[in-house]
């Protein structure tokens, strides 16, 4: 497939699986993320000490913010991210819920500029689509992508997303890293590469 081709079906396959999330009935959504949340706390058993890094949920994505209000109870560190600069990796902040939130340059919910930065030791990663060697279609901007083949210290990559987010593949680049795991309401995968396709 050609680069142009390659372009063309992702955006084709965002906007269909976002449509596709989209159109959940809301009590469904809720259970949904209800499951997810339960799930990620079964992989993520004892958290003290750590810092995780969740996400602020727009476009249908599924709600896991009680979990992250729930990890200072536990003795860990929850954090967002933001971008600073343009096409550059992101950067991680503390936040508690209490705390108020800015719009970063995607003008998303992130803490603001004041907040101590962190280092993830976890990262929660929505994913608009996934495959079952692990990796996953996000909205193009490739900023998780940075930031994990950045890091000096690779932080542990969890994707969340919805099981109707589930693809045959989603042709992986070069570029594009894989996760570690995929949570969804259905359970946990742990993806095996030995089939990957980088067409």
């Amino acid at each position: 497939m050609s680069q142009d081709h390659l372009v063309t079906w992702r955006d084709r396959e965002r906007r269909r699986l976002i449509d596709l999330r989209g159109a959940l009935p809301g009590a469904v959504r809720a259970e949904h993320d209800r499951q997810i949340r339960s799930l990620l706390q079964e992989v993520l058993p004892e958290v003290r000490g750590l810092t995780i890094a969740g996400y602020w949920p727009i476009r249908g994505e599924p709600d896991i913010r009680p979990f992250l209000h729930r990890l200072a109870e536990a003795g860990a560190i929850a954090a967002l991210p933001a971008v600073d600069t343009p096409a550059s990796a992101l950067v991680f902040r503390a936040w508690k819920r209490e705390e108020p939130l800015v719009r970063d340059l995607r003008n998303l919910p992130a803490p603001a500029s004041t907040m101590p930065t962190v280092q993830p030791d976890v990262l929660l990663i929505p994913v608009v689509g996934f495959d079952s060697v692990g990796f996953r279609l996000g909205y193009g901007g490739g900023y998780f992508d940075r930031t994990l083949a950045e890091a000096s210290a690779r932080p542990r990559a969890i994707g969340v997303g919805y099981s109707v987010s589930r693809m045959p593949t989603v042709r992986p680049q070069p570029h594009d890293v894989p996760m570690d795991l995929i949570v969804t309401e259905a359970g946990i995968s742990n993806p095996t590469r030995e089939d990957s396709d980088t067409a």
